[in-house]
């Protein structure tokens, strides 16, 4: 009976979890760090950074199966995908190049050189802009559909995870050498302010809520999600974290916040309201995969898991309830 029981109280607390492993995708021969991903909505298709390998792996969502593997790159950082144009922009460590593909043939259709370091990489898709975190402290501002460099914003130090404002012009910049969140407008195209995040540094990825108006942002000394107004730039909350966060993304249907970290899991975040945050659930994943995607549209949270020891490196598929 205690044992039917004990099975019964499991069964429910699975059923209830608010991530559901879905799919699990190998990458079979792919070694050392992944980093991020991007996503193509009409292809169903997956773009993975695997920065340790030199390569993107390119998944096929309805077969479940890579089907093709970017080679020849230098530690790719950041990728970003138009989906009208079917471009591809892949960031690199290494000599800070972006090298733009046809997302059909995986030709290379196009390259920028930035001074080293291309990391991060957003699409305005209302714009057609593409913006290039790199270097010792700057964005470049690509046009899209012919590839060229039209703009660039001064930072203080290497920037990080940036989002970007869809009914503003601000783009929110972490920072974390300078220990700020600087926020740039992207007309002027520079740094209007910079705000601190309390006491809580090494802050890489960053999640926006742009309708409460509330910035999140991961930092790891302490493991401390640190929450911003961005009206004013004020810290309104501040919530313990597992360690080595890299990825956050906010859930506007569900108003949670999902961090992705490198201590092998994924925080669970519920907003109480815009300045009360609790963790609800942790869920356990694989050590060292921090990096992912949550693609709204699909309800889905995207999570890359790297080769260490017997784990080997795959992409698991999280369905949201």
């Amino acid at each position: 009976m205690a044992l039917c029981c004990a099975g019964i109280v499991t069964v429910a607390a699975q059923s209830a979890a608010p991530l559901k492993l879905k799919q699990t995708i190998p990458l079979s021969g792919v070694e050392g760090r992944i980093d991020h991903l991007a996503f193509d909505p009409t292809g169903e298709r997956l773009f993975v950074c695997a920065l340790g390998n030199n390569t993107v792996e390119v998944l096929d969502l309805r077969k479940g199966e890579r089907v093709h593997s970017i080679i020849g790159l230098g530690a790719p950082q950041g990728v970003g995908y138009a989906p009208e144009l079917n471009r591809l922009f892949v960031a690199n460590d290494k000599g800070g190049i972006c090298k733009i593909y046809d997302g059909k043939s995986f030709q290379a259709v196009g390259e920028l050189r930035f001074e080293d370091d291309a990391d991060n990489v957003r699409y305005d898709e209302t714009r057609k802009k593409i913006y290039v975190g790199f270097g010792s402290g700057g964005i470049a501002v690509v046009n899209a559909p012919d590839g060229k460099q039209v703009g660039f914003i001064r930072l203080s130090a290497h920037p990080e995870a940036f989002q970007l404002e869809k009914k503003g012009s601000r783009i929110f910049v972490n920072v974390p050498n300078s220990r700020h969140v600087a926020v740039v407008d992207r007309d002027k195209g520079e740094v209007v302010a910079r705000w601190k995040t309390d006491l809580a540094f090494a802050n890489f990825p960053m999640a926006l809520n742009e309708a409460d108006h509330r910035l999140f942002v991961g930092c790891r000394l302490p493991s401390r999600l640190v929450v911003l107004n961005t009206d004013s730039g004020d810290v309104v909350a501040k919530i313990d974290i597992s360690g080595d966060c890299d990825d956050l993304f906010y859930d506007t249907k569900r108003q949670r916040v999902y961090a992705i970290c490198g201590a092998g899991k994924i925080d669970v975040i519920d907003q109480i309201d815009p300045n009360t945050y609790r963790v609800s659930t942790t869920i356990g994943t694989a050590d060292g995969a921090r990096t992912g995607l949550f693609v709204p549209e699909r309800d889905v949270l995207f999570v890359a898991v790297p080769h260490r020891g017997s784990q080997q490196a795959e992409v698991r598929c999280y369905q949201i309830d």
